[in-house]
């Protein structure tokens, strides 16, 4: 458990090196704004991570072990690229600063295949829960360390040092690395890369309910990110003051998402997976309508400390389950592949669906669009009366391939 934590520091990291902390630097510089813009571009890799994952799959490194050699490499090359930072300016060469950032994105997100691949073989079935929201947490933690750390320090100290120090905080990352148990002795991998990019998509659709997952990855958590794209525009426009957004939601939000994490995770352990999907998933739904709630009373601080509260910990809750349930469905043999794919899956609510959160609002007003968002929970809710078959066919399917690796 402290080993996927700490690696869901070392993941959580170079998320704002190249995020909301290098356009504060590129601000503080005078880059043009139109030029800050298109360096959102640079997140590309963690969304089409699935492309080269494969590789990762398929080849050993000749130290550590599979998954281990792969972390050690993306880590010692992910600090490498953001040490890299300490001789450059934004003002000066905002192009090399580009491909610097191109570069971090392309082995964080490496990296994340990679420790999330592990995660999965090194707990047992029943683990994944807890550990799953304790590696979250971690990741949190991380983007803390590369934003609201980094933005003090930067008020101190040039970036250039900023940027230096952050590429010494991945030791945290290698150092685990080192520590961690190799695991590769109980997993066979794929033969040829052939093997390793094909049979993940064979091996899965090959289950019974392959295409009722996928849409239940789809609809999970769609109500709860329609409403969180337009939380921060709801509280200011009832009236709250940035400071009260900051407080509340920045500071409030975050203790509730990891508190609500860590008790989803040992929850995990008493009650089940499909339980506890359906049990987070009515009280993520109950946390939406809460701001409908919260438009019908106005401007109350108290209950806007309430709702934020009770919505970070449920959204905690469902993460911690939702991440350890994506975990469950991973074939040993080719988790890095199948993992990146689903995780690219449920990424896609969040670029897509909440696009037009904005007008749905303005048409219908804040207290139906979240009861909307309410409701639009409910589709990801009715299907989990499947989750056991899905379970079987799981489980019998990877028995199968366990045999024929075997043989």
């Amino acid at each position: 458990m402290l080993v996927t934590f700490f690696l869901g520091i070392s993941s959580g990291i170079p998320l704002l090196v190249t995020g909301s902390t290098l356009q504060a630097w590129m601000t503080d510089e005078k880059v043009n704004l139109a030029v800050i813009g298109m360096f959102s571009l640079v997140g590309l890799p963690y969304t089409v991570k699935f492309l080269w994952s494969p590789f990762l799959d398929r080849y050993v490194p000749p130290f550590l072990g599979r998954r281990r050699g792969w972390m050690l490499i993306s880590q010692i090359l992910l600090m490498a690229a953001i040490g890299a930072f300490y001789l450059v300016r934004p003002a000066e060469s905002p192009w090399i600063v580009a491909f610097l950032a191109a570069l971090v994105s392309f082995f964080s997100a490496s990296q994340d295949i990679v420790i999330d691949a592990y995660r999965r073989e090194l707990l047992q079935d029943e683990e994944l829960g807890l550990g799953s929201s304790l590696a979250s947490n971690g990741y949190r933690i991380g983007m803390l360390i590369s934003g609201a750390f980094a933005l003090f320090l930067a008020d101190r100290i040039p970036w250039n040092y900023v940027y230096l120090l952050l590429a010494v905080s991945l030791l945290i990352g290698i150092v685990t690395t080192f520590l961690s148990p190799n695991i590769d002795g109980q997993i066979i991998p794929p033969k040829t890369l052939r093997e390793a990019v094909i049979e993940p998509f064979t091996e899965y659709f090959k289950r019974r309910g392959a295409f009722e997952i996928l849409a239940f990855i789809l609809l999970y958590k769609i109500g709860d990110v329609m409403a969180a794209n337009m939380t921060t525009p709801f509280i200011l426009k009832i009236g709250f003051s940035k400071t009260d957004l900051a407080v509340v939601a920045k500071t409030f939000g975050i203790i509730a998402i990891i508190g609500g994490g860590l008790i989803g995770g040992i929850l995990l352990l008493r009650m089940g997976l499909r339980s506890a999907l359906c049990i987070f998933g009515i009280l993520q739904a109950v946390s939406t309508l809460a701001f409908s709630a919260l438009a019908s009373v106005g401007h109350s601080y108290y209950v806007l400390v309430a709702t934020v509260t009770f919505e970070n910990l449920t959204s905690g809750m469902g993460a911690s389950a939702f991440i350890a349930f994506m975990a469950s469905l991973c074939n040993k043999r080719f988790t890095a592949t199948q993992y990146a794919l689903l995780s690219s899956l449920m990424g896609i609510p969040r670029v897509i669906v909440a696009s037009p959160t904005g007008y749905l609002a303005e048409w219908m007003g804040w207290v139906h669009f979240f009861i909307f968002c309410t409701l639009a929970a409910i589709p990801g809710l009715v299907f989990l009366f499947r989750f056991n078959a899905w379970q079987e066919g799981s489980n019998t399917l990877n028995e199968e391939w366990r045999v024929a690796s075997d043989k």
